[in-house]
């Protein structure tokens, strides 16, 4: 089916929804150092297959942790509470069959959250994520993938400087790999 190694409960999930191949997006993607620790940067037209690139990542990160006896965690970054709610559904969908924890954290409530140490994917909204750091939650140092959803708004007046300094933050101190995804990176 793919000319790539998948855990099997994603094999599993793309049996389930058809997917029989991968679009040339997604090809371009394992050229470009997917299953790799390197930074990607996805920038492709809205419905071309961007979450499925960052679920093949994700899968791939969370596998290689189990092989390794690691807890690293995954964070997915979004701008908006509605899209906060729409990827930990589809989250939920395909990796909670296999065990892994997903958790949904957007709330307004400042605080450290340390109850989201035992989840292995959280899904967070970018003031969130603010929240948690200035608050020194404890398990954000085992944050091992980042994957921001609508980059492009660093470049955003309102928006851009708190993503900019969180992802500034997070590189010179834990050193996660970072994944972002946009369909619309203007020529700046």
């Amino acid at each position: 089916m793919f000319n790539t190694p998948l855990p099997d409960f994603l094999a599993a999930h793309f049996a389930k929804k058809h997917i029989k191949s991968l679009n040339p997006v997604q090809k371009a993607s394992l050229d470009k150092g997917l299953f790799n620790q390197t930074n990607l940067l996805v920038s492709a037209p809205t419905a071309s297959g961007k979450t499925l690139i960052a679920v093949m990542a994700a899968a791939h990160f969370l596998e290689c942790n189990k092989s390794q006896n690691k807890k690293r965690k995954i964070v997915y970054l979004v701008p908006l509470k509605a899209l906060a709610s729409e990827k930990s559904r589809e989250f939920k969908e395909i990796f909670s069959p296999p065990g892994y924890e997903i958790a949904l954290s957007m709330g307004d409530l400042d605080s450290a959250s340390e109850y989201l140490h035992k989840y292995d994917i959280i899904i967070l909204t970018v003031e969130k994520l603010d929240s948690l750091i200035r608050h020194h939650a404890h398990w954000t140092k085992d944050i091992g993938l980042v994957i921001v959803d609508e980059i492009h708004l660093l470049n955003d007046a309102e928006r851009g400087p708190n993503l900019e300094v969180l992802l500034t933050l997070l590189r010179s101190t834990i050193k996660p790999r970072i994944i972002g995804l946009s369909a619309t990176i203007g020529n700046a």
